[in-house]
């Protein structure tokens, strides 16, 4: 993927997607059921993250990496209730 194409918004959007499914899928195995996004087990999924987390961090646009824990609780609802 062109990540240079895309605006400064779209790739924090984008990333804020994935951090999204990371923590849908760290509820779902905290509630012992299978993730339903796989993001660590896909290869692409893992290569979009690391393509998208560059490109970022060569705009000086990344303000963190990993879900924050005040998230995890509500996707654990939403997880739970699909």
């Amino acid at each position: 993927m062109n990540y240079q194409a895309f605006t400064n918004d779209s790739l924090t959007m984008m990333y804020e997607g994935i951090r999204g499914a990371l923590a849908a899928d760290d509820a779902r195995a905290g509630l012992r059921e299978q993730p339903r996004f796989c993001v660590r087990e896909t290869l692409d999924w893992k290569k979009h993250a690391a393509d998208l987390e560059a490109e970022m961090l060569r705009r000086g646009r990344l303000r963190r990496s990993v879900p924050a824990p005040a998230l995890v609780p509500a996707v654990a609802r939403l997880a739970s209730s699909t």
